[in-house]
């Protein structure tokens, strides 16, 4: 009779490349464990709703192979000894978590486990390869994106395990709870269009990706461009783990052309960001840059409420922050820009914004999100230029020259002309009258003056060099 085997199920919601689950599988009666951890979460309202829908996903994917998935709720380190004991499991697996705090506690859980003589292996499933892998000659971590790429390159990323298609779980067990007893789900359905948008679970993931696979050769110069669609909208498949990123590689690169490389570095990006996070833990919520705890950020909340309502009177921010609320997701471009307004125009502080993020994005990722956030601002490693201060008129027309992407997410400009739907502050008072618009009525006035904020926030990074 084979002996249980706990795999403790996080951010890995499949059944293709998932190594916990595969190799416990293979050695014992599985017991595919849920325990959701206020406690180690942090997770926002949107991405709180995400997680349900895939859960569920995950949950009738495991049905279809005879599988159950448990559910509990508590603290990791309290719950997980109480199903050892009720189990009679002598091993528990789990693919690794890599934000530090979660990290931290797996340690030592692992640790104490051990020591209780319960088995406990831990498998990569959330990179292309561990954190520590990809280090300098002299052992220390990479500080610029380039090196980091050019040495994980070299490397050979590992094959996915083959998919899990059965196994044998326990007949004793029942699982004391059910995905609704989680309270992820809210009870207003403020959710209506990410539910016609975004379409959850591992088979919805996949399809993307081979779409996505189809249009490639298109990728890298149109993925700037937010009205085209170019992108791979895979971030939030990938942050939940509804789809491996490995398999992602290997299914790129098994179609090699000189359109793939571009997006292979967007997934070495992501290899990167953690193993910043891993070796600056801090940065999670500090400036990596010591010399930024000095800078002086304003704390406006007037425009700050501008900013995530998405009426500061720049267009392109405006649709980005708009897009988000409805979405759930931002296209990449516009996050920069976006981010770029707040912490430089604005000068209101990058944490600020990038809690923001984490709570109404459903691709929130810790690690991306603190590193694209810190890139912004000039705070993080390899980061941009302090000096480098988006124009987002300018951005606007260079990505959005005809408005596409303005219109959808900004319809009371619509019927402006490409001219001036980027700055309509601009426009004569004639073209605002044809299109409907009065300004500081129908559309706000700049917040701030392009020009002003630049000299502003020039004059404050002055003073901390």
């Amino acid at each position: 009779m084979k002996k249980p085997i706990i795999v403790l199920i996080r951010q890995d919601l499949r059944l293709h490349d998932h190594p916990a689950l595969y190799h416990a599988s293979e050695g014992g009666a599985v017991i595919p464990l849920y325990i959701h951890d206020e406690s180690r979460e942090g997770t926002g309202e949107a991405k709180r709703w995400w997680l349900y829908r895939n859960l569920l996903q995950f949950q009738q994917s495991l049905q279809s192979i005879g599988g159950t998935l448990f559910i509990d709720k508590g603290k990791l380190e309290d719950k997980l000894p109480e199903w050892i004991k009720k189990s009679g499991a002598q091993a528990v697996y789990w693919n690794r978590v890599y934000e530090p705090d979660t990290f931290g506690k797996d340690k030592k859980l692992a640790e104490d486990l051990h020591a209780q003589g319960i088995t406990v292996k831990t498998f990569e499933g959330a990179l292309l390869l561990p954190p520590w892998t990809i280090k300098k000659e002299d052992g220390s971590p990479y500080k610029v994106y380039t090196s980091y790429y050019k040495a994980l390159r070299k490397k050979e990323i590992p094959k996915p395990v083959p998919n899990v298609t059965r196994f044998d779980g326990p007949s004793n067990l029942e699982s004391p709870l059910s995905l609704k007893d989680l309270n992820l789900k809210p009870d207003i359905e403020w959710y209506k269009v990410m539910e016609a948008i975004w379409e959850p679970g591992e088979a919805a993931a996949i399809r993307r990706l081979k779409r996505f696979i189809g249009e490639i050769n298109q990728y890298d110069d149109g993925r700037d461009h937010p009205a085209k669609g170019f992108h791979s909208t895979l971030s939030p498949y990938l942050a939940i783990g509804a789809i491996s990123v490995r398999s992602v590689f290997h299914y790129v690169s098994d179609r090699v052309n000189e359109h793939t490389e571009p997006f292979i570095k967007q997934l070495i990006w992501r290899d990167f960001s953690y193993s910043v996070l891993m070796h600056f833990p801090r940065s999670m919520h500090e400036p990596i840059h010591a010399k930024f705890k000095e800078f002086q950020w304003e704390e406006d909340s007037e425009d700050w409420d501008s900013w995530i309502k998405g009426q500061t009177g720049y267009p392109i921010v405006d649709a980005g922050m708009r897009e988000l609320w409805a979405t759930g997701f931002m296209h990449n471009r516009v996050r920069m820009i976006t981010a770029s307004f707040l912490t430089k125009h604005l000068l209101i502080p990058w944490q600020k914004g990038a809690d923001w993020f984490l709570d109404t994005l459903i691709d929130a990722d810790l690690a991306n999100n603190t590193m694209g956030w810190q890139w912004v601002a000039g705070s993080g490693l390899d980061s941009s230029p302090y000096f480098r201060i988006f124009n987002p008129t300018l951005q606007s027309e260079k990505f959005d020259g005809a408005g596409e992407y303005i219109r959808k997410w900004v319809p009371e400009l619509k019927h402006l002309t490409d001219k001036y739907i980027h700055s309509p502050s601009t426009a004569p008072e004639e073209v605002m009258k044809d299109a409907g618009i009065t300004l500081g009525e129908d559309y706000p006035a700049p917040i701030v003056d392009h020009k002003a904020a630049r000299k502003r926030a020039l004059e404050r990074f002055e003073d901390i060099k």
